[in-house]
């Protein structure tokens, strides 16, 4: 077999056999063939694309090329959940916890943030002495006992992701549906859990910022997953401004812990409920509505901050955070922004306000940048709260004063007024599956 025939088949629109598909993943896995001919490749899968029966194949092989989990020791149905990355998005951190609490296994393993998005691990190693570094007996003991786990994902899952992803990534070749569908189901596969709650978002914030290409992601991943023998909920979300008023490690984690104990309402808390009682529905084999009753439950009765608490303290962090936020870390510095005229927000640029958030150090535009867990941002308002000239916007946490006026620039940038309000936007626009 010759990967010039597999390229020049899939330029002029063949379909790839497994065969075809099995030898490019060892190839790519063994590095027998050169980023040249993957690039080729990869371009070729953008301009002609793949069909269902090649992207499923993509995906299985790239799962099985490195080390797949084997959790059959865990009892029950294990589910996963997966966001496709967010502003603001404490997502993991409150509906975790609250499917664990209502008895559903949760083994998840998570990503770190990169570009203007944040990531679960970033939010827990911002937790004193938490860790996400637990060998696999651990981490199986460790939802054996108490539910849930919440681990890095390391490299010996789904190898060949790596190697494809930085060749997609300098070859405008992201974009491409079935390589996106193969690149985020094949880590999830390899991770060994038996179904998955899929938040899609769309928006300005999203990587996919468009409805209608967030449904189709959506729709693929959900397709796929099946072919895989997985069962899959996808919910399609809004991130046209961020999901909670906190933007930053530590202070996701306090918003989060304040969401679990009732001391905060709004979007944050609503999607989380919505996603926890999918993951119930999965894992518990209930009906969509009393599946959303058991998590609400865990919510208003504290079982679900009981189980955070639990969580941190199995990985070796300071569950006392929960309760008293102030000893996570925090910024030397804080400065009050306040509005220049008055009038309802209709918009919140929700990529800009995520880039401001990363140049005061709380995310990273590579993966060797180091983060700062205590910096961030607290939004004060959301889109169509009324506003007063003078009121404070929001309140931004840095390391000196230079930074937080800098960052204080680009959110003034980011909030649009107008004198009528505007019309309310659902949080939820789809559920596939």
């Amino acid at each position: 077999m010759r990967m010039t025939d597999i390229i020049a088949k899939k330029r002029d629109g063949g379909r790839l056999t497994l065969e075809e598909i099995r030898f490019v993943v060892r190839g790519t896995a063994d590095g027998s063939l050169p980023d040249y001919q993957l690039s080729a490749l990869l371009m070729a899968i953008f301009l002609r694309g793949m069909d269902e029966k090649e992207t499923a194949a993509l995906t299985l092989e790239m799962a099985a090329s490195g080390q797949v989990a084997d959790l059959s020791a865990i009892p029950g149905v294990k589910v996963d959940k997966h966001s496709t990355g967010g502003v603001g998005d404490l997502t993991t951190l409150v509906a975790l916890p609250l499917a664990a609490a209502c008895g559903v296994k949760v083994p998840k393993m998570s990503g770190r943030a990169l570009g203007h998005t944040g990531g679960t691990l970033d939010k827990l190693w911002s937790i004193p002495g938490c860790t996400t570094e637990l060998s696999m007996e651990r981490f199986i003991a460790q939802v054996q006992r108490i539910g849930c786990a919440l681990v890095g994902q390391t490299g010996d899952f789904a190898p060949v992701d790596k190697r494809l992803y930085a060749l997609r990534d300098v070859t405008a070749t992201v974009e491409s549906l079935p390589l996106i569908v193969s690149s985020i189901l094949s880590k999830k596969l390899a991770a060994g859990c038996d179904a998955m709650v899929l938040d899609v978002k769309t928006g300005d914030g999203a990587f996919m910022r468009t409805l209608a290409g967030s449904k189709r992601l959506a729709e693929e991943m959900v397709k796929i997953a099946g072919l895989a023998g997985k069962r899959a909920v996808a919910l399609v979300t809004d991130m046209d401004q961020p999901l909670g008023s906190c933007i930053g490690n530590a202070l996701e984690v306090r918003e989060a812990a304040e969401i679990l104990r009732g001391l905060r309402r709004g979007r944050a808390r609503e999607l989380c409920l919505t996603v926890a009682g999918c993951m119930v529905e999965l894992g518990l084999g209930l009906g969509a509505e009393p599946a959303r009753r058991l998590a609400e439950e865990a919510l208003d009765s504290g079982a679900g901050a009981d189980k955070l608490r639990q969580l941190i303290q199995a990985q070796d962090g300071d569950a006392r955070v929960v309760d008293q936020p102030e000893r996570l870390p925090s910024a030397p510095e804080t400065l009050d922004v306040e509005a220049g005229e008055q009038g309802y927000v209709d918009r919140l640029d929700c990529r800009a306000l995520g880039l401001a958030v990363r140049e005061l150090g709380a995310g990273r535009e590579r993966a060797e940048d180091a983060v700062d867990p205590a910096v961030g941002m607290e939004l004060f308002v959301e889109r169509g709260s009324r506003v007063q000239k003078g009121q404070a916007l929001a309140r931004i946490h840095a390391k000196d004063l230079e930074q937080a006026k800098t960052c204080a620039q680009a959110l003034l940038a980011a909030v649009h007024l107008q004198q009528e309000p505007p019309e309310p936007s659902p949080l939820v626009l789809a559920r596939i599956g």
